[in-house]
Formats: C-alpha cells, sequence, structure tokens
C-alpha cells in the first residue's frame, strides 16, 4: 500500500524540524497523533526511519533517503493541487453584476435563467440599484457588468445596446385623463407625478425629454424607490407617472392601469450593458453578452 501524502508530509516536517512534537505544532495535530502516524509509516515500509530520543529524533540512513523521495513526491502533489485550483477556477466562476430596476425586473430574469442552464456551475451575484449606483460599482471594482437605462454619455466605460425600451403616461383608471386618453405635454410637465429618485435612469429620461421641449422638470407628488413601487402607488392613487413600458404591460392589458398619449412627447430609450473602459471582461461577462447580442 503506498504511504498516504499526509503521514509522508508529517514525516518530513520532523526531518526538517529535527523533533515529533515540532512537527506536530507544525501540522496542527497532537504529539501522541503524530508519534502513532509516523509509527504506522515505518510498519507501513518496514522500516525504522528515525532515531528517537529525548533530545529529539534524527533520521536513520533509511529514514534519509525516505524523506528525499518523498519531498518530491510532495512537490510533485503540490503542483498537481495548483494546476487543479486553476482550472477549476477557470470552469467555476461568479459573475457580478449590477443593473438598474426596470432592466432587473423584466429582462434579466429571462436572460440568467436561460444563461445559469447554459452554466450550471457557476454563480451569479446580482444588486439591484438606480443607474448611478450601477455606473459607481463598476467604477469601484464592485461589479464586473452593468445593465442602465440611463440615456447620459458616459466617461470611462464601455457599452453594448442589449435592448430597447420606452416611457410611457400611465393613470388609475379614476383619475380624470383616464376618460380623456390624451394630455398635451405641457399639462405632464405642470402636474405632479409619482416618479423615480433622483439618479434613476428613468426619472433622468424624463427630464431630459422635457428639458429638449422648453420645459421645467417635472414636479413630484411621491418619490419611490423603485419601478414596481411607483406602478402600485399609481395603480392605488390618484397621481400620474411616466414608467417603462415594460413594467406597466399587464396593468394596462388588465385594466387596473390606462395608457395617457402624451403628443410630441416620445421617450425611446436604449437599455446597455456598461463595463470600465480599458478593462478586459471576465470570461463569463463576456459569455453573457455574447448571449445577448
Amino acid at each position: 500500500m503506498f504511504p498516504d501524502l499526509a503521514s509522508l508530509d508529517l514525516f518530513v516536517s520532523v526531518v526538517e524540524l529535527g523533533s515529533v512534537s515540532r512537527a506536530a505544532d507544525a501540522h496542527g495535530i497532537t504529539q501522541p497523533s503524530a508519534s502513532s502516524r509516523i509509527k504506522h509509516l515505518e510498519r507501513q515500509l518496514d522500516l525504522r526511519l528515525l532515531d528517537r530520543s529525548p533530545g529529539g529524533s534524527v533520521p536513520t540512513d533509511a529514514g534519509v533517503v525516505v524523506a528525499g523521495w518523498a519531498e518530491g513526491i510532495l512537490r510533485a502533489a503540490h503542483q498537481l493541487s495548483a494546476g487543479l485550483s486553476a482550472f477549476q477556477a477557470e470552469q467555476v466562476g461568479r459573475l457580478r453584476i449590477a443593473a438598474s430596476f426596470t432592466i432587473a425586473e423584466y429582462l434579466l430574469p429571462r436572460w440568467l435563467d436561460r444563461f445559469s442552464r447554459a452554466h450550471p456551475r457557476d454563480s451569479i451575484a446580482l444588486e439591484v440599484a438606480n443607474s448611478t449606483t450601477v455606473i459607481d460599482r463598476l467604477r469601484h471594482g464592485r461589479a464586473d457588468l452593468g445593465f442602465i437605462e440611463t440615456p447620459s454619455e458616459l466617461s470611462g466605460l464601455e457599452e453594448l445596446v442589449v435592448g430597447h425600451d420606452e416611457l410611457v403616461t400611465v393613470v388609475a383608471p379614476s383619475h380624470p385623463w383616464a376618460e380623456r386618453k390624451s394630455v398635451p405635454v405641457e399639462a405632464l410637465a405642470a402636474t405632479p407625478l409619482v416618479t423615480r429618485e433622483a439618479g434613476s435612469g428613468t426619472r433622468e429620461a424624463l427630464e431630459k425629454a422635457l428639458r429638449d421641449l422648453g420645459l421645467g422638470e417635472p414636479g413630484t407628488v411621491l418619490e419611490l424607490g423603485s419601478t414596481s413601487a411607483v406602478r402600485a402607488a399609481v395603480v392605488q392613487g390618484n397621481a400620474p407617472t411616466v414608467i417603462s413600458r415594460l413594467a406597466i404591460a399587464a396593468e394596462v392589458a388588465g385594466g387596473q392601469l390606462v395608457e395617457i398619449e402624451t403628443p410630441n412627447l416620445t421617450i425611446g430609450r436604449d437599455l446597455r450593458a456598461v463595463w470600465p473602459t480599458g478593462t478586459e471582461l471576465p470570461p463569463l461577462a463576456q459569455a453573457l453578452l455574447d448571449e445577448l447580442e
């Protein structure tokens, strides 16, 4: 029977340190346990490997030879372990994604389900935040890949368009606009809205569209931190909102919300994957983007 590597490693430590007790400490085991394992190794090899004395332990002639052979075996074992670890690191990875709310809620679940089935051994960590926070995570190395909705030009980031969306005005069926079906954009700009928080791509897109028309920033009656919260507030209340069509398709179809036309106000936007300029995408991030193209 071939000696186990742990016993050979312990024996080499005894030779190097000159004491079974010191080798036991180095390996995190008790001195009696170390002595028992060395004796078992000697019986297994049918050789006396150590001369023991109160002052320590020194290898016999046979022990010197066995220690030399064992060192070569242990080096090879360490090389094997390191090589396997490197190979496994390439095969099994963790992809860190930061995504803005609309993409995270309405597109990423489908994308990641398909991706996970193709990469069953890999893991994905998803953080959902507004577009400003997503960009901050990328720039500070806390995410490998981001998905945002903001229309802003981004310095220091590469981008890839992965989808398209449109912002639409909606109200609850009880709102006065529900019967009219259409309101001038000036009326929308003058009406307090349920909005996302500052820094969200949805709010930034609306503010930019109104500025481009020479209108001021929209008033806010309620500011909320997620698309789902905005949608729920509009369904339950009387204030309008301008929101992703992806987010309200089911509610409009079910009659819980009414879409309102706003002539001269068209807010289309590209949904983008982003990552830091000058950095190579991790293999898993690149694999996900390849599936989305």
